[in-house]
């Protein structure tokens, strides 16, 4: 089964340095090292990217450096509760040269389907890039309804694909079965990666990938020839993983900023508000390994 962005895509952390500042050099250094360990591609100022704390001038920064930095597809997160200002990103991501624009749905405003296909079709035509939609309701207060997602996928062209954080695997199963060919999901919480591959995801938007691309990769491998099994398997040694890649304490991306580190890579803290780093969490990212081999 092909994958336009490929099977593994990595959420990618932005690298801040000491003073808080956008760390353009460590960002390429954490492309590599994703790319060399497993991932096929690469989403930039995602939520794991912390986009919410990035400067429009930032992330375009970011994606021009991480594109010199690796040949493998790159979406931009380019979303946004306004319409106006998700055109305006999605126009400037383009001028960078990424492959792709990943779409969030509008979030805190809560915006109807009628909305939502409003705001989704006018996005799309401000590019000729493929556009995922990120559909994750539990962090923006709306579920795409699987009937608008189909409409999008039918009547636009250029959105191609649903990055797939609902929980819902009948309703995926449900918009697969009617979506038109070429239209692909990934699973878009780490956890779910195998429940969605068995109704036809092609891949993953993963945060855990940032240290187990490979464990991933084989799980998705495994699954695809039929080997169940070993898919268990496999998706039974990544549970901590999931686990530990956010909780209560340690939200989303600060114990992956926390692994990060602990592989000896430059990534600095979060940016406010995601502070409040627990005192023991680079411990727990090492047992996390050791439980990995």
């Amino acid at each position: 089964m092909s994958a336009r962005f490929g099977r593994v895509m990595t959420a990618m952390v932005t690298p801040f340095d000491d003073s808080g500042e956008l760390d353009l050099g460590a960002a390429a250094e954490v492309a590599q090292f994703l790319v060399e360990t497993g991932s096929d591609g690469l989403v930039l100022a995602g939520t794991t990217g912390e986009s919410p704390t990035l400067t429009d001038s930032e992330a375009a920064a970011l994606f021009r450096r991480v594109r010199e930095s690796v040949d493998v597809p790159l979406l931009a997160g380019a979303g946004s509760n306004s319409t106006i200002h998700a055109v305006e990103l999605t126009k400037m991501a383009a001028d960078c040269g990424v492959d792709g624009i990943l779409s969030v749905t509008p979030y805190y405003n809560r915006p109807s389907q009628a909305g939502l296909l409003d705001h989704f079709s006018t996005v799309a035509t401000a590019t000729t890039l493929p556009i995922m939609i990120y559909d994750i309701p539990m962090r923006t207060g709306r579920k795409v309804d699987t009937d608008t997602l189909l409409r999008l996928a039918v009547e636009v062209d250029n959105i191609v694909a649903v990055k797939d954080a609902a929980g819902d695997p009948v309703e995926s199963a449900r918009l697969l079965s009617m979506s038109p060919d070429g239209f692909e999901l990934y699973s878009g919480d780490d956890a779910m990666t195998l429940p969605l591959m068995a109704v036809g995801a092609v891949g993953v938007v993963s945060v855990a990938s940032h240290w187990a691309a490979a464990q991933f990769g084989e799980m998705i491998d495994a699954h695809q020839k039929g080997d169940v099994m070993t898919a268990r398997r496999l998706n039974a040694q990544l549970i901590e993983s999931y686990e530990f890649e956010s909780s209560v304490d340690a939200p989303n991306p600060i114990p992956t900023k926390a692994m990060m580190r602990v592989l000896g890579l430059r990534v600095g803290a979060c940016r406010a508000p995601m502070t409040g780093e627990p005192d023991d969490l680079e411990i727990r990212a090492r047992s996390v390994l050791d439980g990995l081999g």
